[in-house]
């Protein structure tokens, strides 16, 4: 089932509340995030991901959570340099989120998309298309950097 999520409301790193309409014209790859997990490596092949394809439209939105195993404790300012030092990943993180059980947005619409149900671990990725549709979800253990997600965005940014 494809999702628009154009009307949903975020809340930035600065905590300004914005709506994802902010970004319609981009292929987004939206990421539940945290510091502390087995897929936490991810950092760095998402921030090549933006770095390879940011000129032609891409992003990669981070929305920190510590939803499973208490795997993102931290404040937001020492999430934000622990990407920076350890991975080189400046991509854009929001307010930390809850994506499983009562969750928070994105991640409350983005559970619809098939196959639909809450997100199962950190670094679950939502494909999400230049007009606000959210087309493809890839699980925790599928790299950033796959052919798989590879394909897909640049089949979303031709």
């Amino acid at each position: 089932m494809s999702v628009n999520i154009s009307k949903v409301e975020v809340f930035t790193f600065e905590n300004q509340k914005i709506t994802l309409d902010h970004f319609k014209g981009k292929v987004l790859l939206i990421v539940n995030v945290a510091s502390k997990c087995g897929f936490t490596k991810q950092y760095k092949a998402l921030q090549n991901l933006q770095d390879t394809y940011e000129s032609q439209g891409f992003r990669v939105l981070g929305f920190p959570c510590n939803d499973f195993g208490n795997q993102e404790p931290g404040e937001l300012e020492e999430i934000k340099e622990f990407c920076s030092v350890s991975f080189g990943a400046s991509f854009q993180l929001f307010q930390k989120i809850h994506a499983k059980g009562n969750t928070t947005e994105p991640f409350s619409t983005l559970n619809k998309v098939s196959p639909a149900g809450d997100v199962e671990w950190n670094f679950e990725k939502f494909l999400i298309d230049r007009k606000g549709d959210a087309v493809a979800r890839f699980k925790s253990s599928i790299e950033p950097e796959s052919i798989e997600i590879k394909q897909e965005i640049e089949r979303l940014l031709n």
